[in-house]
């Protein structure tokens, strides 16, 4: 818990009307019923037990049990309730062999009182817990606005492209982390970026703040992929000083440029330092990597590596898979990393949609539920009956 949860993995769906209050989460169904079966417990031992024993002293603890799930006037309730039968569980021969007399044994007197103050201090827990769910519903609504913002929804179409995009947290309050990704339409094709942000918590979420900013507006100005690597490495670097701390000094982007023309017969990839795309086609699922990768962002001014761009022809009816590290390093309980080429070669060709999907259900189960890592992953898909507008493709990369 890290765990995964579906919320994480929903495309960023955002519901109409989000401005409206938040509301709270409805606690399971066992929870809401467990003060009935506490009861239902205490009635079916008590006639079993002598009346030397008597069950009923375990109802103090019903108030308690209710304020589990319930809120103060429900717990008030029960306080009252849970008193009164004590009563008659003392004082009903027919109920537990016992004689009126029972009733107003110091005993039961003292369990009379012991469970008007436990419902007391019931009805202040639930309160309090109440209070407190509120409080992290309006945090987490305030942070799938952040997220909103941040990781904003990507076009499902543009121009002749199809996109869908998907991020999922391993957190289980989080809802916005350090992967990233953007698609922008240029002058130049549709520029595309995923990356990781190194590090966890707001720092990392700022960072990533900071490069998409910086990718919006440069996708815009850089002719071609390598100048718009070197302005984010820049931007990067720039914005690393302005940070005080030591921390800020090892944190890096792994990121992955691509570029789509708008010829649509080719793809322009620009690595640094991050997992390389996959070109999923219909019979074969090809790994985009010439291995001349360069360093994450903010790294490149140690080394002082220049940015390549590699070239790939493409298709209609192929799609590009951009993914972070978080999915292929997913691991199965006996430690296996998740075998993303091999579940996409046995998947063969899906939709945008269905394929991110797949891979989230598939992604779950395989970890069973217990994700160690962000995940986050863009596809563009070029639809078969695109018409052709360049010239043809080869069929493979070069």
């Amino acid at each position: 818990m890290r765990h995964g949860h579906t919320f994480r993995a929903a495309r960023h769906e955002w519901p109409a009307g989000s401005t409206a209050r938040t509301r709270l989460p409805s606690p399971p169904a066992w929870l809401r019923r467990l003060p009935v079966l506490y009861l239902a417990a205490v009635l079916l031992i008590e006639p079993a037990t002598p009346v030397e024993w008597p069950v009923s002293f375990a109802l103090i603890a019903l108030p308690l049990v209710a304020a589990f799930a319930h809120g103060a006037v429900v717990v008030g309730c029960t306080t009252v309730f849970a008193v009164l039968f004590q009563g008659v569980l003392a004082g009903t021969p027919c109920c537990a062999g016992r004689s009126v007399g029972y009733l107003w044994d110091r005993h039961y007197v003292a369990a009379y009182v012991c469970t008007a103050l436990v419902g007391a201090l019931g009805t202040v827990l639930a309160s309090h817990r109440i209070c407190r769910e509120r409080t992290l519903a309006d945090v987490r609504f305030v942070a799938d606005i952040a997220q909103r913002v941040l990781l904003r929804p990507v076009p499902h179409r543009i121009g002749d492209l199809r996109l869908e995009s998907f991020y999922l947290s391993a957190a289980a309050e989080a809802r916005i982390g350090g992967d990233l990704y953007e698609a922008v339409p240029t002058a130049y094709g549709v520029r595309l970026l995923i990356g990781d942000v190194r590090g966890k918590g707001l720092l990392a979420v700022e960072t990533a703040a900071a490069l998409l900013g910086a990718f919006r507006e440069a996708a815009h100005d850089e002719p071609g992929l390598p100048a718009l690597a070197e302005r984010l490495e820049t931007s990067m670097s720039r914005r690393a000083t302005q940070i005080a701390g030591s921390e800020m000094s090892e944190r890096f982007v792994t990121a992955v440029f691509a570029e789509l023309p708008a010829d649509g017969r080719l793809v322009r990839v620009v690595n640094c330092g991050h997992p390389p795309p996959l070109l999923i086609r219909s019979d074969e699922v090809l790994e985009l990597d010439r291995g001349r990768s360069a360093p994450p962002l903010n790294l490149g001014v140690l080394v002082g590596a220049p940015f390549h761009v590699d070239t790939y022809p493409v298709r209609p009816g192929d799609q590009l898979l951009l993914y972070t590290d978080g999915i292929t390093e997913t691991r199965d309980p006996a430690g296996s990393f998740y075998p993303l080429l091999q579940r996409l070669r046995s998947w063969g060709p899906l939709p945008p949609a269905d394929l991110l999907d797949r891979l989230h259900q598939d992604l779950l189960a395989y970890s069973h539920n217990r994700l160690e890592d962000d995940t986050a992953a863009l596809t563009v898909w070029l639809p078969p009956d695109t018409p052709a507008t360049g010239p043809a493709g080869g069929g493979g990369p070069e």
